[in-house]
């Protein structure tokens, strides 16, 4: 639905795009965060690893319902009133007490802070022309880049300067203070409430009939569980390998930021350089490289172009299967979004419980290079399958 005053739609996609840079922020602040959490509540690096793990496992749950309320209730008021309560959560992490209660809360935060990008991808599909949408959401998904850049920086810092809770505090603030930005410009053009019966589950029997979806699911786990199952130890690994600060360790992972604001930078001439099979099959061997490369290199300073080339990887792939699910169900756009996202949350949680196994019975090398090797087969899959994706 188109807004019908206040904030136009570009308008709109900016201010969505604000909220996606902080929930950026707020998933990736932990990773360098998890040795010093380890230490504080006694347990090994694998165990703290559960705070990311049910963040995850939230985010991804919580779009089931998120999407069909969405396509019902209007995306905007859904995006507003879920930041607010992503503020509450997080301000909740700060007062954790031991390691259960901050992976409770960080569950709420995950549960709450997920509908930004998702539903803000649907109403882009909702507003912006078929060729012009990939553009629009490469630039759109930039906020949420930005966030997750200076969210390893964010938690590194505050970790080494101030300590952790106070990243924690900072972050609620700022999803409070979204939530009433995105609710002051958008809400006089919220879209009407749909009427007749609320039937979510019906849709996405629906949904799910159609092959298209099932292929875009399962892409849509596999492309995260394969690249976050190795990135999200980076950051432990930098720690032990090179005993740097943990603000060090922050600056090195943002420069997947980095690269992905590069990916949004020149998605419009990659676009029509590459093609859409061109972008999975780099995007999938460079990544493969640069896990290979990050965990290979003798010198620290090494590790930050690897970790760009890894941002850069990841989007080059990741933002042509968001366009497709776009345009997969136009007659549930919000539902059929949210239905992606949930898959490539579920990737993200699944991951990094697999191969935070891997890491304690084998080693960071093992894990990582691991992840490198099967986002670079999905890659080169991809190349010749995107057919699969047309409703």
């Amino acid at each position: 639905m188109r807004p019908r005053s206040a904030a136009a739609p570009r308008e709109a996609i900016r201010l969505l795009a604000l909220a996606g840079f902080n929930a950026g922020i707020s998933h990736r602040s932990v990773e360098p965060m998890l040795p010093k959490l380890a230490e504080e509540f006694g347990v090994s690096v694998s165990a703290a690893s559960i705070v990311m793990t049910t963040y995850a496992f939230a985010y991804a749950a919580s779009l089931l319902l998120q999407g069909p309320l969405g396509d019902r209730y209007g995306k905007l008021r859904v995006v507003a009133i879920g930041v607010a309560l992503a503020g509450l959560a997080s301000l909740g992490c700060a007062l954790a007490w031991d390691l259960g209660s901050l992976a409770a809360m960080r569950l709420a935060t995950g549960m709450f802070a997920s509908a930004s990008v998702a539903l803000g991808m649907a109403y882009i599909g909702d507003v912006v022309p078929i060729g012009e949408r990939q553009t629009t959401i490469a630039h759109f998904i930039a906020g949420s880049m930005l966030g997750q850049m200076l969210g390893p920086l964010v938690g590194g810092a505050f970790t080494d300067w101030m300590g952790w809770r106070i990243s924690f505090a900072l972050l609620g603030v700022v999803f409070l203070g979204v939530a009433l930005i995105l609710t002051v410009r958008t809400s006089s053009g919220w879209a009407a409430a749909r009427s007749g019966p609320f039937r979510p589950f019906a849709v996405y029997r629906s949904l799910w009939s159609r092959s298209a979806m099932r292929w875009l699911f399962a892409v849509g786990t596999a492309e995260t569980l394969f690249f976050f199952g190795g990135y999200a130890f980076l950051g432990a690994f930098l720690k032990t390998r090179f005993d740097v600060s943990f603000t060090t360790v922050g600056l090195i992972l943002a420069g997947f930021g980095l690269g992905g604001l590069l990916y949004s930078s020149t998605a419009r001439v990659l676009i029509r350089l590459l093609g859409e099979r061109g972008l999975v099959t780099a995007g999938g061997v460079l990544g493969g490289i640069m896990f290979a490369a990050v965990v290979l290199v003798p010198y620290l300073a090494l590790t930050l172009p690897a970790t760009i080339g890894l941002g850069l990887a990841f989007y080059l792939l990741h933002n042509t299967i968001q366009l497709k699910a776009t345009e997969v169900a136009p007659d549930a756009r919000g539902t059929a979004v949210a239905l992606y996202a949930t898959a490539w949350a579920l990737g993200q949680a699944l991951g990094i419980a697999a191969f935070g196994g891997v890491v304690a019975g084998f080693g960071y090398v093992p894990a990582i290079m691991a992840c490198g090797l099967l986002f670079a087969a999905l890659g080169l899959w991809l190349r010749s399958n995107l057919h699969r994706f047309k409703p």
